[in-house]
């Protein structure tokens, strides 16, 4: 058992909640089943799905990246209905986009509901740590009201159901996925630096999964009776004065690309966009950084901030 904040979480075995989705040969479970490594090597990536959808919940998992030559490498973490419903999926996704030798990872989060892949809603981050020196804690709460991306126990970005949404919003129910796969042709700076598999195998490893949600039958879609929304997210979506205090301050400083600045690509901000008028003053019209949106990487960072420090305290 955890605790984020003052909040209860349930950690699950690997076997009680998740199945291989592929890369059988490339996964590899910790003895006590509370762990798993995959793999990315010149044959094939791997991953890991939830055996169950779910009707909104809090999904976390603490996950630990790659290092060394990471270019062309993407490990996602993400909640999808993609194999259930083909033509009009929901998806909420974390990926880590690799990066050359001595570069940091960079990260990005994106949601779509009912298929609106046409209509991106990305935001591309960097890190005040090194992803691939210790463990943090990645999670996604989602809920009919809001959506919340957190990294340890700072919330990152926030979504409000915004009726204007319309189906752009995720409701249909999702599993929760884990995978790493050769993105070269575009990962990393566009596909310039492709995977090298000099440096393989590639071990993205997870620990402390969490599947906090009211589980549904994908044919009936309906959930347990005995389950609320209200029950399994209680607590989890509300952020503290302290908490929406270090969200602006990581938006400010990690962020280099929201797509709600991007006139260019939406010369009408998306509905559920709020335009912080310190943030629209950073960025261009292409919704990246002015001055070429260069951050300061997390080891010159590192007489600022000692490590292992929380980001919020």
């Amino acid at each position: 058992m955890q605790y984020r904040g003052e909040c209860k979480v349930e950690t699950i075995e690997f076997n009680k909640g998740f199945a291989p989705l592929f890369g059988d040969g490339n996964i590899a479970r910790s003895d006590d089943d509370k762990s798993v490594h995959l793999h990315l090597n010149q044959y094939t990536g791997s991953g890991f799905k939830s055996s169950d959808l779910y009707t909104h919940g809090f999904f976390s998992a603490k996950i630990k990246l790659p290092s060394t030559y990471t270019a062309g490498i993407v490990v996602a973490f993400y909640t999808t209905n993609g194999d259930v419903f083909e033509k009009t999926h929901d998806e909420l996704d974390f990926e880590f986009l690799g990066n050359t030798k001595g570069k940091p990872w960079r990260f990005q989060t994106n949601l779509y509901g009912n298929g609106s892949t046409s209509r991106g809603r990305e935001e591309r981050y960097t890190l005040w740590f090194d992803p691939s020196k210790e463990f943090h804690r990645y999670s996604i709460l989602w809920t009919s009201n809001n959506i919340i991306f957190y990294i340890d126990d700072v919330p990152i970005r926030e979504i409000l159901h915004n009726e204007a949404m319309g189906g752009d919003y995720p409701l249909k129910p999702m599993s929760l996925y884990a995978t790493i796969w050769d993105a070269s042709d575009w990962a990393t700076s566009g596909g310039k630096y492709r995977v090298n598999y000099k440096y393989a195998p590639f071990v993205a490893e997870f620990t402390d999964l969490t599947l906090q949600g009211c589980s549904v039958d994908p044919l009936e879609e309906f959930t347990t009776p005995s389950c609320n929304e209200d029950d399994v997210t209680s607590g989890f979506g509300t952020v503290t004065p302290k908490q929406r205090m270090a969200m602006s301050k990581f938006r400010q400083r990690y962020m280099y690309y929201s797509y709600c600045y991007d006139t260019l690509r939406y010369p009408v901000a998306l509905p559920e966009c709020v335009i912080d008028p310190l943030l629209r003053e950073q960025f261009k019209d292409t919704g990246r950084l002015k001055f070429g949106g260069k951050r300061r990487s997390y080891s010159q960072r590192r007489s600022k901030i000692a490590r292992g420090r929380r980001y919020g305290n």
